[in-house]
């Protein structure tokens, strides 16, 4: 390897010898790659492709002790450091340019003791591998909605899907995790050892340290649940989505439902006509008894006059993968979202106004249906600090050409503008984009001084600050 040139945390550069780098790769069970070498390209690729960044290093790592090899070299020589999951984060924040990217996407292994019902997950596992895992055994941890997404970035981040209202966020689940701090320690974080970190990493994101495994606990689930999509002409949206709000008022845990608004794609069940038109899709999931479920389901089931309803008994596997097709990696990717306590007739006016001024067919909005057990927990009692919203909106611009940049991203800026005064002003930070660092505080309302605290314990240089960043430096603003 020759003598490279590589970002520093300050923004300049520093040359690495090539006997250094050789030592250091030397030193790994993995890989070392820089521009040229196979694999770079994969690695430095991921979900949002608006994101083209080059990092001057790229360590794939095979277990802990490369994790912590990586640590030590980027804390050594005060490089710039990024790290990879799933790299399926809008913001792209697995992928530095000119720093040192720590690849975990080869760690990837789900271990699950069905007696004690415990997983044991290394972070370059996505859903789909977790779910796999856990089904063959029907049980399940609560995680997102689309089974590409890396386990890792979704539970730092806090975790939420199809089972949240029931069984909690992916953090209510989360038993313990081996921590890299920045010092290149291995640690333990649960409510034992390490609690305040345990605490941090439970919402707070890649700010304390690399995961290099997860501890959940794991639930009875499947192998069937009760799912499915209702969905409608947009001409009616306003008066179904009032119905919605009125018919998940009074709804049991084991029910979700969320709202999803575009154009419709080809589906096999639509018919042909409707391809192409805006529609407002119900996407239910009843995790409970299905006959049950049934009679759960009837009164959003009723409302209107749906186009189509196949909501029914699926695998909850093949339910978790459903929106896959529409989220596939190559397309460019711009989100705003907001929380909601409720839907107010204005937010849905806007959302309604919004919709009728699609940029593109892939451009969406949807709205997430929370609370439930994972409202019943303490605002202060992990990092994630919106226990109390009921409703996450996500504006979802996504498109294909670069020239269509400006306007996918101004229609998405402009709701989220126009819904701010019915937002209760936390975010969810798997959610926001790269230009949303001025959002941070805000996002973790009360918890951010706290935040802060662990943050000078564990990461005093900030050497993890490719990130939603709390900053180790940074007072809280007067009131």
């Amino acid at each position: 390897m020759n003598d490279l040139n590589l970002t520093t945390l300050d923004g300049g550069l520093a040359t690495v010898s090539a006997p250094v780098l050789d030592a250091f790769a030397a030193s790994l069970r993995g890989q070392v790659l820089n521009a040229g070498d196979a694999g770079y390209d994969e690695a430095r690729t991921v979900w949002n492709a608006m994101i083209d960044r080059r990092p001057g290093l790229v360590v794939r790592c095979i277990g802990a002790s490369d994790v912590i090899a990586a640590v030590k070299f980027a804390r050594d020589n005060r490089l710039l450091v990024s790290v990879r999951g799933g790299g399926h984060n809008i913001a792209g924040s697995a992928v530095c340019d000119g720093g040192l990217m720590i690849d975990l996407s080869q760690m990837k292994s789900v271990r699950v003791d069905r007696v004690a019902r415990r997983a044991w997950v290394e972070p370059g596992a996505i859903l789909a591998d977790v779910d796999k895992e856990t089904q063959a055994f029907g049980l399940a941890v609560p995680t997102g909605i689309n089974s590409t997404t890396g386990i890792a970035g979704l539970t730092l981040g806090g975790g939420f899907g199809w089972t949240t209202r029931k069984l909690g966020l992916t953090i209510d689940n989360l038993l313990s995790a081996d921590v890299v701090t920045a010092d290149g320690e291995l640690v333990r974080a649960s409510t034992a050892e390490h609690p305040d970190l345990f605490w941090a990493i439970r919402g707070g994101g890649g700010n304390f340290g690399v995961v290099t495994a997860f501890e959940f606990k794991l639930h009875k689930l499947g192998p069937q649940v009760l799912s499915g999509l209702v969905v409608h002409p947009f001409d009616e949206a306003k008066s179904v989505l009032r119905q919605y709000r009125e018919a998940l008022e009074d709804a049991p845990d084991e029910l979700t439902c969320w709202t999803v608004m575009r154009q419709a794609p080809p589906l096999p069940f639509l018919p042909a006509q409707w391809h192409g038109k805006e529609v407002l899709v119900l996407a239910m999931c009843w995790c409970g008894d299905l006959e049950a479920g049934e009679k759960a389901t009837a009164a959003l089931r009723g409302i209107g006059q749906p186009i189509v309803d196949v909501v029914g008994p699926n695998p909850f596997t093949g339910w978790q993968m459903a929106f896959d097709p529409l989220l596939q990696p190559g397309a460019r990717n711009y989100w705003k979202s907001h929380d909601f306590i409720e839907l107010s007739d204005t937010t849905i006016d806007m959302l309604d106004n919004a919709v009728r001024a699609l940029p593109g067919p892939e451009c969406e909005i949807f709205v997430g249906h929370v609370g439930g057990a994972a409202g019943r927990v303490a605002t202060d009692a992990t990092a994630f600090p919106q226990r109390s919203s009921h409703f996450v909106m996500n504006v979802h611009a996504r498109w294909r050409e670069a020239s269509m940049d400006k306007t996918c991203i101004g229609w998405a800026r402009n709701i989220y503008e126009a819904t701010r005064p019915q937002a209760v002003g936390t975010a969810y930070i798997n959610f926001m984009p790269a230009d949303e660092a001025d959002r941070v505080e805000a996002a973790y309302g009360a918890n951010y001084a706290r935040l802060l605290e662990v943050k000078r314990k564990y990461d005093p240089e900030n050497l993890f600050r490719m990130n939603q960043n709390v900053h180790a430096k940074k007072t809280r603003k007067a009131a």
